[in-house]
């Protein structure tokens, strides 16, 4: 407010009507502006002062007077030459007089003083706001200590190895000069209990390979006796060793479900790592030194739910009573700088929820090696001594504070064992698709689950997440090498899980699957594309493991494991293959001329023979290998009584009849996705491994058209002229042309989050964890929404994490007492800092790039300025520009 009165007598300073101590809101008092003061805007400043202490969390009355107070300090100080105006004085005052009246520096370990304004702030919030009274505090003593986000190092070598080529040998092995320092452990187990367990899992698959080789030949015969030709010609000699390797490859997973319902039905399993002598599941009777790190990494993932499942897991372990043995690590790899600034709030506000600074941690990698692996094996090196397990998450899981607990005593009771994989179930999502693959994984993932168990027994796989992990062994064997050779099937193992298991396996430690553990849960992608971009990704890394197939020293299982996993997508090209020898084959019969007298002696004519009823029932015999296993599982959820928790019965029976449906019409575009990663990985063309989107979200009509509709023009194609060749042949094809010619409205209608939804509210695939959720998954949903509102409560602007850094109070604070002190460097980076600070305040954070932002992010000193000089802008423009209310 501008003001222009006669100079009071003997003051140096002229009365004007401002407000002040005496005045309420709205009601000016009488103030001696000094004459360097008087023609500047003071209620402007008074309501940007009101306005910052408001996001401070400042009560009426303290707000105003407060306000009032610092305006009366800026009016009344002549100008000390700076140029500061109204707003740039009153900030300067009310950052002097907060200081002043409530000194509240933070103390301890995890305190944070990079400025004085900061730790105050932080101290602030922490505290809960300023209240209601703007009345002097007791001084405090003051430390400058930085606000420590991770726990003090405690380094120790994570053993680094190299890739040996031998051959067809191959070895990795410990790279000269380096882990010296780590001696390697070894686990201590008595012999004759590891050799009982391996004997066992011997015969087991020596039974599994008999059970597929010698069905899988005869298979393959058989379809050579339905051939016209017999087999005499080198296509049909083809078509009968596909048809062998495919019925190969579905009764492996035939076997392992048959004999994983057997498993679960009789209940005795003296193999189950779940099986705890008496009192060994008590926690409380553990050793104290077995400290478990919750370690979860994560890469511009959806900040909400990360932070909502760890606090349903962080709460789920207090119910438990140990909460102290556990620690929680949140390792981020994000480089969108809006996203890091909004995980560090996530992270501080947690903390501050739950009191868990100093057991609840935050680390973000400036630089990004090796992508996930890399990130864990960070952690370790510079915190894993300090742990003896650590369970591994994915930013998508969520684990009971009871599974945990049980994990950790399985550790303990099996001094042997590396690593304990439990079975996640498919939670959360609402689309169509995903529903439907939540249903199919929980009602049949037990009985394969248990079958893998069933042959694996000690010699399990790892699959990233939802894990326990002995720290020790894992830093000294699981350190990956570069392959060599470049990308895709050389350079840096993108499926490090499968690997690291391997390694860990070949130097004696045990694996194992904990497939009757309740309590872990995770998600599935929301639509086919999700899906599918997913799988590109682990296709080329399970390709990798073709080079590692001959390394020395790998068990046998995992060999296995390897091999499969590269199946899992070849086989799409194999039947890709079958089908278009089988096409060839029957063009090939509608159009040569048949030979009935064929060149050599001959008293009778040969005809060709075609078998209908032979080609029927093999057919039969392979949709019930194919199906067999889901009538399997819902006779084992009917015996246990827990078809309720389905739906009923009926929904039961009608939810899977669907899923069969939905999965016939996806298994042919799966087909075609997976062979086109597969030439596409062969060819030299690689994928940009980044975290897959998470959260339900719907796939638009012109995104189905855009990624089938070559595969719906190509099986039109392939359908008409094969109708018109061989009309008979036409028939067998159906079902799988069928499918990909409609598979752009299925992409679609599948990805509906509505559709998901009627049919919930139909009782249609209801899973038991949405028929009755687990208070873990209630958390979640309840913490992600109150979250998702809390953010959507926030100006439009404050969307951006960058400007929330810069605007608000809090934000800022914990950002710069997270960096530390000043970073300095060379003079030009400090100028062009500089310089970007000056334009972001002229013209707003638009004019920012995201490598621009990550700059300015990187150091405290711009960081301030901006807070400071957006909170002291005059004008209304680019006070709406950065979303700074008041002025």
């Amino acid at each position: 407010m501008s003001a222009g009165v006669p100079q009071a007598p003997g003051s140096g300073a002229s009365p004007a009507a401002a407000p002040g101590p005496g005045g309420g809101e709205g009601e000016p008092a009488r103030l001696e502006i000094h004459r360097d003061r008087l023609f500047q805007d003071w209620r402007s400043a008074r309501e940007r002062l009101r306005a910052y202490l408001e996001e401070l969390g400042a009560a009426e009355p303290a707000r105003t007077t407060l306000a009032e107070r610092a305006i009366e300090r800026a009016a009344t100080q002549p100008d000390p030459g700076d140029g500061l105006d109204a707003q740039a004085a009153a900030f300067g005052a009310l950052r002097r007089l907060l200081l002043d009246l409530h000194p509240q520096p933070l103390e301890g370990p995890h305190a944070g003083e990079p400025d004085a304004f900061v730790g105050w702030r932080i101290a602030t919030v922490l505290a809960g706001g300023i209240g209601a009274s703007a009345e002097p505090e007791p001084a405090r003593p003051s430390g400058r200590r930085r606000l420590y986000s991770m726990p003090p190092h405690e380094r120790r070598s994570f053993v680094t190895h190299r890739f040996v080529r031998r051959g067809l040998r191959r070895s990795i092995e410990r790279a000269p000069g380096r882990g010296e320092d780590a001696p390697a452990t070894v686990p201590t187990v008595p012999p004759e209990r590891r050799r009982r367990w391996r004997f066992t899992a011997l015969r087991r698959r020596l039974l599994l390979t008999l059970l597929v080789l010698i069905p899988s030949v005869i298979a393959a015969a058989f379809m050579l006796s339905v051939l016209p030709e017999g087999g005499a010609n080198w296509l049909e000699a083809a078509i009968a060793v596909c048809f062998g390797a495919l019925f190969g490859w579905i009764s492996i997973g035939f076997w392992t479900a048959t004999l994983g319902f057997f498993l679960l039905l009789s209940r005795r399993d003296r193999f189950a790592v779940t099986r705890l002598p008496a009192g060994a599941a008590d926690l409380a009777t553990l050793d104290p030194g077995a400290r478990t790190a919750i370690v979860m990494p994560i890469c511009e993932e959806p900040v909400a739910r990360v932070f909502a499942g760890l606090r349903a897991i962080h709460a789920s372990l207090a119910k438990t009573g140990q909460l102290e043995r556990f620690d929680f690590f949140v390792l981020s790899d994000t480089r969108d700088p809006g996203l890091a600034v909004e995980e560090e709030a996530a992270w501080f506000g947690w903390c501050r929820d739950v009191g868990g600074f100093g057991r609840i941690f935050y680390r973000r990698r400036r630089v990004r090696l090796e992508r996930k692996a890399g990130n864990v094996a960070d952690f370790c090196r510079r915190w894993g001594n300090q742990y003896r397990y650590m369970v591994m998450l994915d930013a998508d899981s969520v684990m009971s504070g009871t599974a945990i607990a049980r994990l950790v005593a399985m550790m303990e009771a099996q001094p042997d064992a590396g690593m304990i994989q439990t079975a996640p179930v498919a939670v959360l999502r609402r689309s169509l698709f995903a529903r439907v693959q939540q249903f199919a994984s929980r009602i049949y993932g037990p009985l394969f689950a248990a079958g893998l168990h069933y042959w694996q027994l000690g010699e399990g796989q790892y699959w990233g997440h939802n894990t326990i992990i002995r720290v020790a062994p894992f830093m000294d064997c699981c350190h990956l090498p570069r392959l060599p050779g470049k990308p895709p099937l050389g350079g840096e193992i993108l499926s490090h899980d499968f690997v690291e298991a391997a390694l860990m396996g070949r130097s004696g430690w045990t694996l194992w699957l904990a497939y009757d553990l309740e309590g872990s849960y995770e998600e599935v992608p929301s639509t086919l594309l999700e899906e599918m971009a997913r799988d590109r990704r682990w296709c080329q890394g399970n390709i990798q493991h073709l080079r590692l197939f001959f390394t020395e020293g790998l068990r046998g299982a995992h060999r296995a494991l390897f091999l499969n996993g590269v199946l899992s997508y070849v086989s799409a090209g194999l039947w890709f293959t079958f089908l278009a020898l089988s096409t060839t084959e029957a063009v090939w019969e509608a159009l040569r001329e048949p030979v009935y007298f064929p060149p050599g002696p001959s008293l009778f004519p040969e005809w060709p023979v075609w078998r209908p009823d032979w080609a029927f029932a093999l057919a039969g015999v392979t949709a019930a290998i194919l199906f067999l296993p889901k009538l399997l599982a819902i006779l084992l959820v009917v015996l246990r009584g827990r078809a309720r928790e389905f739906g009923g019965f009926f929904r039961l029976l009608a939810s899977a009849l669907l899923e069969v449906l939905v999965s016939t019409l996806l298994a042919p575009v799966r087909m075609v996705f997976h062979t086109r990663f597969v030439f596409s990985n062969l060819l030299g063309r690689t994928v940009v491994w980044s975290s897959p989107p998470r959260g339900d979200r719907e796939t638009s009509w012109r995104e189905a058209l855009r990624y089938h509709a070559i595969d719906t023009v190509w099986a039109g194609a392939w359908a008409a002229g094969v109708f018109a060749l061989n009309p008979s042949y036409f028939w067998w094809l159906t079902p799988i042309v069928a499918a990909l010619i409609l598979s752009v409205p299925v992409s679609v209608l599948t990805s509906r989050i509505g559709l998901g939804d009627r049919t919930r509210g139909a009782g249609l695939f209801l899973t038991p964890e949405e028929s009755s959720p687990p208070p873990e998954i209630a958390d979640v949903a309840r913490e992600t929404a109150r979250a998702e509102a809390a953010r959507a409560a926030l100006p439009p602007v404050e969307h951006d994490g960058f400007v929330r850094a810069v605007v608000d109070p809090a934000v800022n604070a914990v950002h710069c007492a997270l960096l530390g002190g000043t970073r300095g460097g060379k003079q030009g980076l400090r100028a062009a800092r500089r310089a970007l600070v000056e334009q972001a305040l002229a013209q707003g954070p638009d004019a920012l790039g995201a490598g621009e932002r990550r700059l300015l992010l990187a150091d405290v000193e711009p960081m301030i300025e901006l807070h400071r000089g957006v909170w002291q802008l005059a004008d209304r423009t680019r006070t709406v520009r950065w979303g700074v209310p008041g002025g």
